[in-house]
């Protein structure tokens, strides 16, 4: 078990879209060893694109992971400073008058809002959000058409960790930075966007209050000031979307490093420190924080697209020996990975994969070195777009996630395709250290988020020999793509 380097600590904890987690830092941000609690859970899916949680399954789960951190720190006597979240982005559910749940969470593959994207307001160039079922207006609107009594038992429309906190303390709480990745937020004017309110049937006063948000709590209720004694005096911060978390606890909350994720999905991120940005086409605009917007691109289809191939294909044992080995595209085959749609840069739930050129000398490697150089070059689509954008000066890639970084590999793919050094993150949990780091810049402990350094591990450099190679099979994949779906 490590030994405290610094007191006081920050308790963390990161509601994925797949398991809760709570960790414990010190003030240097480095994750104590020997203490935290880690659930899984299942998102509930439905033949026609439902993707659904249950809300109070999953404030149990984070409840119960809270209550193990707790046992595990009160016995060893640290003081606990404060208590930040990293959660994903996007979704959402309804509370009743009672404040009990009159919908479950709608998650952001949730795609059965598919058909109402039309109706929703093109605001991007203010929302940062393309119209898409992702995102709530979409959503809002397939729960009024198709969950009618539910919807109008809604009082209000929140944020799981909006939520869990109505739990915890009475009340709920949101950060700027939830708030921002709903499609309602205009994120230079920090408001509400007018024109998207007024295409949606709901009301201003069912969502957070804007002159609330990132306000810190720390009276638990008595239920749970009895539970957790070791919390109290803590400070309770709104949890922060689990992109912007994940940059900063990956060392890119400063100019001229670019966050590539590879989780079920996937992502590529920079965060601007300014009073305002540019929104550019295509890419996507949230908030980090009052001070700091994230800008980025994010795939549907990440991790989840090398889970699916090795789950169905006869696959050899050496399945890293041969893909360090493979020469890109010998194996002859064009894919879209688009199992669950697409975001970044097609913004279109409709999409599904494809593989074209098989023949009976296929086999199942080929498949799955196609498949994951089609998500690579995916990657290299959002990365094109963001290098536009002059704040970004992408000098350096820094990459986190397991379905990544357990196959190397893979993440040389990434560094070919994109024809930039990809630097392995080596922080066992970034989102959660970024929770933690960004908790110890609002109590003073440190001047600025980048005050300490993510751990970082092998560079993976692009191979010249390589680069003809993925320009072809980029041309092949946009060709295909508007062989089958620009139409």
């Amino acid at each position: 078990m490590s030994t405290p380097s610094a007191a006081p600590f920050i308790a963390s904890l990161d509601v994925g879209s797949s398991s809760v987690r709570a960790l414990l830092f010190d003030a240097q941000a480095h994750q104590m060893e020997g203490f935290g609690a880690h659930l899984t859970y299942n998102i509930r899916t439905t033949p026609d694109g439902g993707a659904e949680v249950d809300p109070d399954e999953l404030a149990q789960h984070a409840i119960d992971c809270f209550d193990e951190l707790h046992r595990q720190t009160h016995a060893a006597g640290f003081s606990i400073a404060a208590v930040a979240g990293s959660a994903f982005w996007h979704s959402f559910c309804g509370v009743g008058e009672n404040g009990k749940p009159t919908l479950p969470i709608l998650h952001l593959l949730d795609t059965r809002s598919g058909d109402q994207v039309a109706r929703v307001p093109n605001t991007h160039a203010r929302t940062g959000c393309v119209p898409h079922s992702s995102y709530w207006p979409a959503k809002l609107l397939w729960l009024e058409q198709n969950r009618p009594d539910e919807f109008r038992a809604t009082r209000h429309w929140l944020s799981f960790p909006e939520y869990l906190y109505q739990k915890l303390f009475g009340r709920a709480r949101a950060s700027t930075s939830m708030v921002s990745g709903t499609g309602l937020w205009d994120q230079n004017a920090g408001d509400y966007d007018a024109e998207t309110l007024g295409a949606l049937p709901i009301r201003r006063e069912q969502l957070a209050d804007p002159a609330s948000l990132d306000q810190a709590e720390s009276e638990l209720l008595p239920e749970y000031r009895a539970m957790w004694p070791g919390f109290a005096g803590a400070h309770w911060f709104p949890a922060l979307g689990d992109g912007a978390c994940n940059n900063i606890g990956s060392g890119c909350a400063a100019a001229g490093r670019a966050a590539l994720t590879v989780g079920t999905t996937g992502a590529l991120r920079i965060v601007v420190e300014a009073p305002r940005t540019e929104i550019f086409p295509s890419l996507w605009c949230y908030r980090a924080d009052p001070r700091r917007f994230v800008i980025g691109g994010a795939l549907s289809n990440g991790g989840d697209v090398y889970a699916w191939m090795k789950r169905t294909l006869a696959l050899p044992k050496d399945i890293e020996a041969r893909l360090e080995a493979a020469v890109p595209g010998s194996h002859r085959l064009t894919m879209l990975p688009f199992f669950s749609g697409e975001r970044t840069p097609y913004w279109r739930a409709d999409l599904r994969a494809a593989i074209v050129g098989m023949s009976a000398a296929t086999e199942g490697f080929d498949i799955l070195r196609a498949s994951l150089e089609s998500v690579a070059l995916r990657f290299r689509e959002i990365y094109d777009l963001l290098a536009v954008a002059p704040a970004s000066a992408c000098a350096q890639v820094v990459a986190s996630g397991g379905a990544l970084l357990h196959s190397p590999g893979w993440t040389q793919m990434m560094a070919d395709a994109l024809g930039r050094p990809v630097t392995a993150c080596t922080e066992p949990e970034p989102s959660s250290r970024g929770a933690a780091v960004w908790a110890l810049e609002r109590l003073g402990l440190i001047q600025h988020l980048d005050a300490l350094p993510a751990s970082t591990g092998a560079v993976f450099l692009p191979r010249p020999e390589h680069a003809a190679a993925y320009e072809h099979l980029l041309s092949e994949q946009r060709n295909l793509y508007k062989r089958l779906f620009d139409q």
